[in-house]
């Protein structure tokens, strides 16, 4: 294929940056005013435009929001991708290879609360994120069950669980870590966060009951009671 002429090539890259700006800029009100106070108005003043030039870009607010959706969603499954490229290949535990992505799930959604809120909650009325937009979270679930499946395929994970119900359960801790974060002390960093601190003994419970049940002889708790 030849290439584009450079002043056609110069100008998609200037639409390109421009889409990028007016992304930028209503994350930043977004965190500032919520994810419901979003305005193209207030875009369009930040970038010192009119209102209708931000709509040669998106064709309409919801087609922002279906952008946005889709940028947080990707900049998540690249933090969870680079963490779990960083777990031990063989793990002794189920809890030794699921809190380190457990927090940085946590840690990534306070850090950026705006995203968190339009990806986990549905805080804008009649807004659905598209199917192309919805593809990284797609992407997201279907890493954690591979992983959980290599864990279950390692005998790390119960054979009689299915790997579904193991995804399912491990997606409402974290969300539910999240969700009492940023509801009750969203100006809480991750590290002092009173609800994020609880991730650790969870993630322990969750590991706990997930984890293959070894023999009492094993364990010497029976040795013990006598």
């Amino acid at each position: 294929m030849a290439p584009l002429p450079a002043t056609i090539d110069r100008r998609h890259r200037r639409r390109a940056e421009t889409i990028e700006e007016i992304l930028d800029i209503a994350a930043q009100i977004m965190a500032e005013q919520g994810v419901a106070g979003l305005s193209v108005g207030e875009i369009a003043r930040r970038m010192g435009i009119r209102p209708p030039s931000v709509y040669v870009y998106f064709s309409s607010k919801h087609a922002l929001y279906d952008a946005l959706f889709a940028r947080g969603a990707r900049r998540l499954l690249e933090a969870m991708k680079s963490v779990n490229a960083a777990l031990p290949a063989k793990p002794a535990t189920l809890e030794e290879i699921l809190l380190p992505a457990a927090q940085e799930s946590v840690r990534w959604s306070i850090e950026h609360a705006a995203y968190s809120q339009l990806l986990f909650w549905r805080p804008v009325p009649g807004f659905t994120p598209s199917t192309e937009a919805y593809q990284p979270a797609v992407a997201l679930t279907e890493l954690v069950r591979d992983r959980l499946k290599e864990l279950q395929d390692a005998g790390l994970l119960r054979a009689d669980v299915a790997v579904d119900q193991a995804e399912r359960d491990l997606t409402i801790l974290i969300s539910g870590v999240i969700s009492q974060q940023l509801s009750n002390a969203p100006q809480e960093p991750f590290d002092e966060g009173r609800f994020s601190a609880a991730t650790p003994a969870l993630v322990s419970m969750f590991a706990d009951y997930y984890s293959p049940r070894r023999p009492a002889t094993e364990t010497g708790d029976r040795g013990a009671l006598r």
